[in-house]
């Protein structure tokens, strides 16, 4: 079984920062790309940040400047540091992982998604 579990939302000022941090766990083979994902009230899913197993990144652009995606191969996690943070980026982050994993003897893959984390910047 695998899964994703992230930490570190919650509520902050306009400017502030918040560091989510999201931890895959099971029978693994490998993880490919990472990334954060973020929904607000009313609006699609969008990508916010992805970097991929060789450490390559991609951003939004209207996060880019203020959030830096990191990744540690080793632990399996994915972070996401949030930076001068505004009221628009009020939303459901949630991690996403596309990874192999054992289902007994034999390797699958798939597109894995966190629960998602609360996050909201008050003016």
């Amino acid at each position: 079984q695998v899964q994703l579990v992230e930490s570190g939302g919650g509520l902050v000022q306009a400017g502030g920062s918040l560091r989510l941090s999201c931890a895959a766990s099971g029978n693994i083979i490998m993880i490919k790309d990472m990334g954060w994902y973020r929904q607000a009230p009313g609006k699609q899913r969008e990508l916010v940040a992805a970097v991929t197993s060789g450490g390559s990144t991609n951003y939004a652009d209207s996060v880019k400047g203020r959030f830096t995606i990191s990744r540690d191969n080793a632990k399996k996690t994915v972070s996401l540091q949030m930076n001068s943070l505004k009221p628009e980026d009020t939303a459901v982050y949630y991690c996403n992982a596309d990874l192999a994993y054992w289902r007994g003897l034999s390797p699958y893959s798939g597109v894995y998604w966190g629960q998602g984390t609360q996050v909201t910047v008050s003016s």
